[in-house]
């Protein structure tokens, strides 16, 4: 456990957000508070192994500060109490340091985001002193705070700004019993590949990577993502370390428009197990130039040119492995029932036998929207041609604005998955001929 327990951490740093009430919108707050979190760790961290080697070396500080003994290469001008120290411009002297540990650091390249840190007007000098003062009572070393405890504490934070900043917060964040009940039903093993075409801050990728240590004791997994949006790649990326997961590449840009997850030879990457909770229903999701596609993912037909959600599952199907691979894909319920080309498309996918099971979860589930959601489970091998339809949309724990599943409905639904037979009023083992017969409706 940490010398700073879990919950004070919480509250100390959903407390650096009060600092920007009334300057900034609460969809903002992340772009600024999750650096200076980054920022401080990686400081804190470095002063630790710097004590340390300087401690083992009769006190030599330039055997001290050789990388052998870093983590990350923090210079001495990016150091935390140096800004800290600094009364002027202090946007300007957090931007300058936050830059030079990217350049130094090329692992970290761009992960600090993009926040106008130097645009007074919304952060004058004085509400920066303030909020550097705030993080700097807030010891965030190995000693003081475990790596696990942190990377919940970000996680805790990561799910109120998602709560309190309304629809655009939202889009970025998938709740963490979701992601649970997702990384359940897809069984992560030792060394799969797992992806997330559309991460968002990546917390379902790692829910997945945190299965197989749970369930295996092992961290022989890779993690891939790509999120199209720079400031939320960022905070990703600042997850991904926070957490210690070091065996990830998350890249940005435009999953449909632009998979930057190739092999060798230019062609799409296959995983053993890819996931995904894509924006519902995307506008302008690319479809002017899906009809030449040079990965060939419309075979089965195009999405229609306002709903990309279509796009999504295709994308996610061909970068399937051929034998070992899983999908589990969250969509709202039009998905499982609209006509015309995503009739076509839903056929085909039944058609070739990969659908494997429709879970209907509960409405209100979603932050920013209140809308009933589904889980797609499919699989590229399957041993049996039924698909399994549970109705999971009546058991969860209301709250105020969020309907929560808890871990008995977890369970349930997972254990149901498993066992793959029908329950009265809650599940239903259908073969391919009547989901034909039902017009491909599911």
């Amino acid at each position: 456990m940490s010398a700073l327990n879990k919950k004070k951490l919480e509250d100390l740093l959903w407390g650096a957000a009060e600092f920007l009430r009334g300057q900034i919108d609460a969809s903002d707050y992340k772009q600024y508070i999750f650096p200076l979190l980054f920022y401080k760790r990686l400081s804190d961290v470095y002063l630790e192994e710097f004590t340390e080697a300087q401690e083992i070396h009769a006190g030599d500080a330039e055997y001290a500060a050789m990388p052998m003994f870093h983590r990350f290469d923090i210079p001495q001008e990016a150091r935390w109490e140096k800004v800290r120290h600094t009364s002027k411009n202090i946007g300007e002297a957090i931007q300058t340091a936050l830059r030079l540990i990217e350049a130094n650091n090329p692992r970290l390249h761009g992960v600090f985001g993009d926040a106008q840190w130097t645009n007074k007007e919304r952060l004058p000098d004085h509400l920066l002193s303030d909020l550097i003062e705030h993080f700097s009572k807030i010891p965030l070393g190995i000693k003081s705070v475990a790596q696990d405890d942190l990377g919940e504490a970000y996680e805790y934070l990561i799910k109120n700004f998602a709560a309190s900043g309304g629809q655009k917060a939202g889009e970025f964040y998938t709740p963490p019993e979701v992601s649970d009940l997702i990384a359940e039903l897809l069984e992560p093993q030792p060394g799969d590949s797992i992806c997330d075409p559309a991460c968002g801050s990546g917390s379902l990728l790692m829910k997945c990577g945190r299965k197989v240590v749970a369930d295996h004791g092992s961290k022989q997994y890779a993690l891939y993502g790509q999120e199209a949006i720079g400031s939320t790649w960022s905070l990703a990326k600042m997850n991904m370390f926070l957490h210690g997961e070091d065996n990830h590449k998350i890249e940005w840009g435009d999953t449909i428009r632009n998979p930057k997850l190739l092999d060798k030879n230019g062609d799409l990457m296959l995983f053993d197990i890819v996931t995904a909770n894509p924006p519902f229903s995307l506008d302008k999701w690319g479809y002017e130039e899906a009809g030449n596609d040079k990965f060939g993912r419309f075979k089965r037909g195009l999405p229609p040119k306002t709903k990309g959600d279509y796009a999504f599952i295709l994308h996610m199907i061909e970068t399937l492995k051929p034998k070992t691979g899983r999908m589990g894909v969250v969509v709202p319920h039009g998905v499982l029932f609209r006509g015309s080309s995503e009739g076509k498309i839903r056929q085909q996918l039944i058609d070739e036998n990969l659908l494997d099971a429709v879970i209907g979860l509960p409405e209100k589930l979603f932050y920013g929207t209140g809308i009933p959601a589904a889980i797609l489970i499919f699989k590229k091998h399957k041993d049996d041609k039924n698909v399994l339809f549970i109705d999971a949309s009546r058991e969860f724990k209301s709250g105020k604005n969020q309907n929560m599943l808890t871990e008995e409905n977890i369970q349930k639904i997972v254990e149901t998955y498993l066992a793959r037979e029908s329950v009265e009023k809650y599940a239903y083992l259908a073969t391919l001929e009547e989901i034909a017969e039902n017009d491909f409706n599911l």
